[in-house]
């Protein structure tokens, strides 16, 4: 039998619920690590979402995966190459 016929049940993943709130104010999203999520520093999230935009864990900022996605777009262009 080839291999791309074979059954695929034994590999399928599962959904698994996100237990961790993204920090962001106007996300409902969450941010497990298995879901994309990360942790921020306070200076980068207020970088991006100003002040009480978000809500602080243990001096880090728990974000989604999309909101990750959001900070990293808007800190791409602040990094300038050193000639």
């Amino acid at each position: 039998m080839p291999t791309n016929k074979k059954k695929k049940s034994s590999t399928e993943k599962k959904n698994k619920d996100g237990v961790i709130p993204c920090c962001i104010a106007s996300c409902g999203n969450f941010a497990d690590k298995h879901l994309g999520g990360r942790s921020l520093s306070q200076e980068n999230a207020i970088d991006t979402w100003g002040e009480g935009g978000f809500t602080v864990r243990k001096n880090r900022v728990r974000v989604c995966k999309s909101c990750y996605k959001v900070w990293k777009k808007d800190n791409k262009d602040d990094k300038t190459p050193n000639y």
